[in-house]
């Protein structure tokens, strides 16, 4: 059993890197898909928030069809109609071609976002330790390999399709052979014997009351990370006088320092506890976001973006994680943290769409040091949620407290 939980975390890691490596190839290559389908400036903006209001709509179904089947078989076909879809983007020569590329995009990678983090979560309960930091790890090891692919596409002034063709043909189909090695629970063993034995829990998880406080946080958690993502070039260029090609550089400072804070993130955990991790995340953040807003020259802000990195970098993992382990204790049936992380997820996608023209509208309107202060605050918020992630790291992930043995028998989805 400790080997079908090894193989497991391996395949499910790579699912996350694979992710990673697709989403940011779509996300970096935005001007490109502009040019090839003529999108214009006053049009973008809707297909570019179509994508994550797809995504929740993707994730809202995802909580209905765990009642019925396995996370593992959600997870196993979600992950190639994502790449196919980030395909057809590339491949296409209309406008419509491209809407239909990025609808299937936006519904398909909900589903994939949510049943990645259903299977993290779960497998963290059977491990019976913190690993759920590791897997946003290969994420973000995903988007830092993606975007210097796009980086490098657009330095060849290679066509889109031919920039994503070689990474869908390798990343397909080991993310379908890797899949067999998913691990699920309630006694369902690997995804092949899911299929074998049909549906998943019919848990209907916990009210929507008891999540606000860790749909909140990763809400702040996200708007602060869409402000990184989306204004961290122009801030540096326009407010703090850098060149264009020092602008640059923050972003990628912010994913490096996102790898490395959650490459060791699990370490604190079951260390210190999720309470003081996160905590510890929320102070740090804000005051990556206090130097970004007060810095008198470039080089102080990319300070800023990289504390942004290190404190950002836990937030999202741990808060998927104790909505899981909140369903477990709230509500024993199977499938019901699955139910909570996908309803979780659909706030992932609110704060990205919030993110980014918050800190346009308020940059406008006021200035863009004082925007930067808004989700330094709302960071902040997340100190006062932090006891919402758990006390009790002995059972999730602080302690060294061995899985029992029914737990590993599960396998994933008992938190």
């Amino acid at each position: 059993m400790t080997d079908v939980l090894r193989r497991g975390r391996a395949s499910l890691a790579f699912g996350f890197f694979a992710q990673g490596v697709a989403f940011a190839l779509l996300v970096t290559r935005i001007p490109a898909i502009q040019d090839r389908y003529g999108v214009s400036d006053a049009l973008l903006p809707v297909f570019l928030a179509a994508v994550p209001v797809l995504a929740g709509v993707g994730s809202v179904v995802s909580e209905r069809l765990v009642r019925r089947v396995r996370p593992s078989r959600l997870l196993r076909w979600s992950q190639p109609v994502v790449l196919l879809a980030l395909l057809g983007v590339g491949a296409g020569d209309r406008v419509a071609v491209l809407a239909v590329a990025l609808a299937v995009f936006g519904l398909s990678v909900g589903a994939l976002d949510a049943s990645l983090n259903m299977l993290g979560v779960s497998l963290q309960r059977a491990y019976g330790r913190s690993i759920m930091l590791g897997f946003h790890a290969t994420y973000s090891l995903g988007g830092i390999l993606g975007a210097s692919l796009a980086w490098a596409g657009a330095h060849w002034d290679l066509a889109l399709w031919v920039s994503y063709l070689p990474v869908v043909v390798v990343l397909l189909p080991a993310a379908l052979a890797g899949s067999r090695w998913y691990v699920d629970g309630d006694g369902g063993g690997t995804a092949e014997e899911g299929m074998e034995k049909g549906s998943g829990g019919a848990g209907a998880g916990v009210g929507f009351k008891v999540l606000l406080p860790l749909c909140l946080v990763m809400t702040f958690a996200y708007i602060g990370d869409s402000t990184v993502s989306n204004w961290s070039a122009k801030y540096l260029q326009d407010v703090l006088g850098s060149s264009e090609q020092l602008a640059t550089v923050p972003y990628n400072v912010y994913m490096v320092t996102t790898l490395v804070g959650r490459a060791l993130g699990d370490f604190g955990v079951r260390r210190f506890g999720a309470v003081a991790v996160v905590r510890g995340g929320a102070v740090v953040a804000a005051g990556g976001f206090a130097v970004v807003a007060s810095a008198p020259g470039a080089w102080v802000g990319m300070l800023g973006f990289t504390l942004l990195g290190l404190g950002l970098c836990v937030l999202v993992p741990q808060t998927f994680a104790a909505a899981g382990r909140l369903a477990a204790e709230r509500d024993g049936r199977p499938g019901a943290s699955d139910a909570a992380v996908a309803r979780l997820n659909v706030f992932n996608y609110v704060g990205f769409l919030i993110g980014s023209p918050l800190v346009g509208v308020l940059g406008d309107a006021w200035s863009y040091r004082g925007a930067m202060l808004v989700p330094m605050v709302l960071v902040l918020v997340t100190v006062v949620y932090a006891r919402s992630f758990g006390d009790r790291p002995d059972r999730y992930g602080g302690g060294h407290e061995r899985p029992r043995t029914a737990d590993v028998g599960r396998g994933s989805n008992g938190l």
